[in-house]
């Protein structure tokens, strides 16, 4: 595979990379949150140290925006490897994986994000690379088709899934213990915000931090994404310095109130709980309500709202629970009276 078409796959996988790196922890110490995968981690580290070889294959799966990239590449500076990273969907051909296997040197680290959406067959070209370093090449169609063996130097595969149970029995096999992030605590949240906010250069009261945090649904993507809005609000509006009232005015005016919900979160809950009377109401029916696709609304809105208790999912359909009817200051039915 040529050495263009491999860059061209790493830069498919990683379009948010330039904006996001600066603000990426560079070791496991400066990892924020996730205390009990960071202490598997380092002792999966400290092992691997000791035996002088590569890490074992690693799984991480967990909602979008929790450090499965940046936990990558920590990974990779702790051992002191290079870190190639591409996508699920963006190896096509047997041919692409190949060349990124061959590409790689010993003790490297192969970083496939959205790994459950390898085609099958790629999957069975990688099992032989996972388990016994080699891959095993078909050149040539028909009669004339032969088998070329490679061998491989020792390298490490980190996967990373958004929707771990889509991956396959064997596919999931191959990395032993699968190891899932979770979503951050209000405190984990606001340590980050302000080390981001150093890295920014940003003029963040302290008190201001955890608004910010409260805000950012227990993920540290959004955490910094906010930040940067304030950052910029704050120098267009109030000479730079963001405290507490800036940073507030800033997030009301993107609509995300002290939950973290934010107006199409809202859309929702007052669909389901005003012209479904609470539920149950069908997922294509809420979209339709809203105007949204239910794919959105099941893999963006429906965790954060089911995690925080707004909601819940049935075999009928999605059904209002009592602190819905709360933030919208509503009176829950008679039948869910009860539950508050």
């Amino acid at each position: 595979m040529p050495a263009k078409a491999v860059e061209k796959l790493n830069a498919e996988a990683q379009p948010g990379d330039a904006i996001d790196q600066s603000l990426r922890p560079a070791c496991l110490a400066d990892f924020a949150g996730q205390p009990k995968l960071r202490e598997r981690l380092s002792i999966l580290l400290d092992s691997a140290r000791a035996r002088s070889q590569p890490l074992d294959h690693l799984l991480l799966s967990g909602p979008p925006g929790l450090g499965k990239t940046t936990l990558a590449h920590i990974l990779g500076a702790e051992m002191k490897a290079t870190v190639r990273t591409t996508s699920g969907p963006a190896i096509e051909k047997a041919g692409d994986l190949a060349g990124l296997l061959t590409g790689l040197q010993e003790g490297d680290i192969l970083f496939i994000d959205e790994i459950h959406r390898l085609s099958k067959v790629i999957e069975e070209y990688l099992y032989p690379a996972l388990e016994d370093f080699r891959i095993d090449i078909v050149i040539d169609q028909g009669p004339a088709a032969r088998s070329v063996r490679l061998n491989l130097p020792r390298f490490t595969l980190i996967g990373a899934t958004t929707r771990a149970g889509l991956l396959s029995a064997p596919l999931r096999s191959r990395f032993g213990v699968a190891h899932r992030l979770d979503y951050y605590s209000v405190e984990d949240l606001t340590r980050i915000v302000r080390r981001s906010a150093l890295l920014l250069e940003t003029k963040l009261e302290d008190s201001a931090a955890p608004e910010i945090a409260r805000r950012s649904r227990g993920t540290p993507r959004i955490a910094n994404n906010l930040l940067r809005w304030v950052r910029d609000y704050a120098l267009a509006r109030s000479g730079g310095k963001a405290g507490l009232d800036a940073v507030t005015a800033a997030l009301e005016m993107l609509e995300i109130d002290q939950n973290g919900l934010d107006e199409m979160d809202k859309r929702l809950l007052q669909a389901l709980t005003g012209k479904f009377k609470g539920g149950p109401a069908g997922l294509h029916s809420l979209a339709a309500a809203v105007g949204e696709e239910p794919g959105t609304l099941e893999e963006v809105h429906e965790p954060y709202l089911i995690l925080e208790g707004y909601l819940q999912r049935s075999p009928q359909g999605r059904v209002a629970l009592p602190r819905a009817y709360e933030v919208l200051g509503l009176q829950p039915p008679a039948s869910q009276s009860s539950l508050l």
